[in-house]
């Protein structure tokens, strides 16, 4: 079978098309016939191991898995001899952000894994770019006790995480204040941002609103410049770790004393997201509801998979980057 191989970590151009031995499932595994997948933030890191940490379960020198990728959908055409919970002809969608092999015609993966059958009304290239963000976005929101009518800020709203943030926190009946760019203000004002700041012409960041949470979904902005957006008690989330690790020891003292000391009880959270396959039926519940889209920028094939990071790693897209499979 095709798929794409890297065996040392880098930029996208160490990755490489070749013919592989194909897949056979485990006894509590099932044999997927990949028809789309995505290129997302995971991904890029995953290339790159970047920050180091992630070599620890990557690996330390080089990749322990060489084929890359981490979500997809597909056909289920083999199950192990213990598998129940799925058969064979099922389409299918999963996520694991530890790496499962999606760049390539065929895969395995475990049913206990983040992994279901598709949502009903979702094709291919939808299902395989909708749960990377939207997962990221689910274990930033339940991190915090969100209530109906709470005003929260979304940085990053059009982006993959952003999308998602701000649909779900629609779907949880918040007041969304979304920042993104000029050409996507529309957009993520369909997605369910009540107002939204063009961070092309002003500083958000001095927006005089004052907000119950702050969710930077891009990893851009830092605690100490967006703490005066904050009420009292109110509470500050980044996708990334910040400068020097800073959100991970701004969680700390958050725990420790219940706010940041001499900040009015502000806080800082670490969205440490481990559980997919809770994320995964959420997703899909919400997809079949009509309440949750999947929005792709691009899509390229699965030989241009490379062109597809590099587009990624520039930080423009808007929404997911899709890779379609010819067959």
């Amino acid at each position: 079978m095709k798929a794409i191989v890297y065996t040392q970590y880098g930029s996208p151009d160490v990755l490489q098309v070749q013919d592989v031995e194909k897949p056979e499932p485990k006894k509590n595994e099932i044999l997927v016939k990949v028809r789309a997948a995505s290129v997302n933030r995971t991904d890029c890191a995953n290339l790159r191991a970047k920050p180091f940490i992630m070599r620890f379960g990557l690996g330390l020198f080089k990749p322990n898995k060489r084929i890359p990728g981490t979500e997809f959908a597909g056909d289920v055409v083999k199950v192990g001899h213990d598998v129940t919970s799925f058969g064979v002809g099922d389409k299918v969608f999963g996520f694991d952000d530890s790496v499962l092999s999606s760049y390539a015609e065929y895969l395995v993966v475990q049913t206990s894994k983040g992994v279901s059958t598709m949502p009903e009304g979702f094709n291919y290239q939808q299902a395989g770019a909708c749960i990377e963000g939207a997962h990221y976005a689910y274990n930033i929101i339940n991190k915090i006790e969100l209530k109906r009518g709470q005003k929260v800020m979304v940085n990053g709203a059009s982006g993959g995480i952003g999308t998602a943030t701000v649909q779900l926190l629609k779907y949880f009946d918040a007041n969304i204040t979304a920042v993104c760019n000029t050409k996507n203000i529309e957009l993520v004002k369909s997605l369910g941002a009540a107002k939204v700041i063009d961070y092309s012409k002003e500083d958000f960041t001095k927006d005089p609103g004052k907000y119950d949470y702050v969710f930077d979904t891009v990893g851009k902005s830092t605690f100490g410049k967006c703490k005066s957006l904050l009420k009292p008690g109110g509470v500050y989330i980044s996708s990334e770790l910040g400068p020097w690790s800073q959100n991970i020891f701004y969680s700390l003292i958050t725990a420790l004393f219940g706010g940041i000391p001499g900040l009015e009880g502000k806080k800082v959270k670490f969205p440490y997201p481990p559980n997919i396959k809770r994320s995964v039926l959420l997703i899909k519940k919400l997809i079949e509801e009509g309440k949750f889209k999947s929005v792709i920028d691009r899509t390229y094939p699965l030989e241009k998979v490379a062109d597809a990071f590099r587009y990624v790693e520039k930080g423009q897209k808007t929404g997911n980057v899709s890779i379609l499979f010819g067959h």
